[in-house]
C-alpha cells in the first residue's frame, strides 16, 4: 500500500525537529452543494530543522516518530520573509500615536 502524501504550510516551527503543518482539502458540500475549505494541523519531523513558517512543503506518511509525530517532510519550498515592512509600519504607528496624544494634551491644556 502506498504512502500518502499531501502538501501543506508550515504554522509552526517552535519544535526541535519538528513542524507543524497546515494542510487544506477542498470539497463539495452534499447538501448545500457549495465548495468548502477544511484545514488539519499535523506534526511533521524535520530532521535538519530546515523550514521555518510560512514555507511550502510535502509530507509522507512514516511509522510512529514520537507521540504526535506520524509524518515526515519529503521536500519544501521557501518563502521570502516579509517581516521587516511590517515592523517599519508598525513603528510608524507609534511614533505617530505619541505625537497624537502630546498635541492633544497641548490643545487640552490651552482651552
Amino acid at each position: 500500500m502506498p504512502k500518502r502524501t499531501l502538501q501543506g504550510e508550515v504554522v509552526s516551527d517552535k519544535q526541535d525537529k519538528t513542524v507543524i503543518v497546515r494542510v487544506e482539502r477542498r470539497y463539495t458540500h452534499p447538501v448545500m452543494k457549495k465548495t468548502v475549505r477544511s484545514t488539519n494541523k499535523f506534526h511533521a519531523h524535520d530532521e535538519k530543522n530546515e523550514y521555518s513558517v510560512g514555507d511550502l512543503v510535502w509530507i509522507e506518511e512514516a511509522r510512529p516518530i514520537s507521540k504526535l509525530k506520524r509524518w515526515v517532510v519529503t521536500q519544501g519550498e521557501k518563502r521570502a520573509k516579509t517581516e521587516a515592512p511590517i515592523a517599519m509600519e508598525s513603528e510608524k504607528r507609534s511614533k505617530s500615536s505619541k505625537s497624537d496624544k502630546a498635541g492633544k494634551s497641548s490643545r487640552a491644556t490651552a482651552s
